[in-house]
């Protein structure tokens, strides 16, 4: 009996586990996937105002230069052309302006 008692709580141990790997793995996921919403940039801050529609149907702005030279507030990567991006997602961040330099 002692060794269906010792695998049962092996087995349980293992469940206890691997439940907290998938809980830890799973809690992060979002940080990786999904930025949250942004606040508004300072528009006369920026060297444009253009928008765009992202996948979850919200009005974004365009990825631009900082007038100031700083980081612009609601920024969330820099690209490697030098302007800044809104980007609510990790995906296709600075896609068209040489990929992400670093994110914010």
């Amino acid at each position: 009996m002692t060794g269906i008692a010792s695998n049962r709580r092996l087995r349980s141990a293992t469940a206890v586990v691997a439940s907290l790997a998938a809980t830890f793995l799973f809690g992060l996921t979002p940080a990786f996937a999904y930025v949250g919403a942004a606040s508004a940039p300072d528009e006369a801050n920026l060297s444009n105002h253009n928008t765009y529609t992202n996948r979850d149907g919200q009005t974004v702005h365009s990825p631009a230069r900082s007038l100031s030279g700083q980081a612009p507030k609601g920024a969330t990567a820099r690209c490697r052309d030098g302007t800044y991006s809104f980007s609510r997602h990790h995906s296709g961040t600075c896609s068209r302006h040489g990929g992400v330099a670093g994110w914010l």
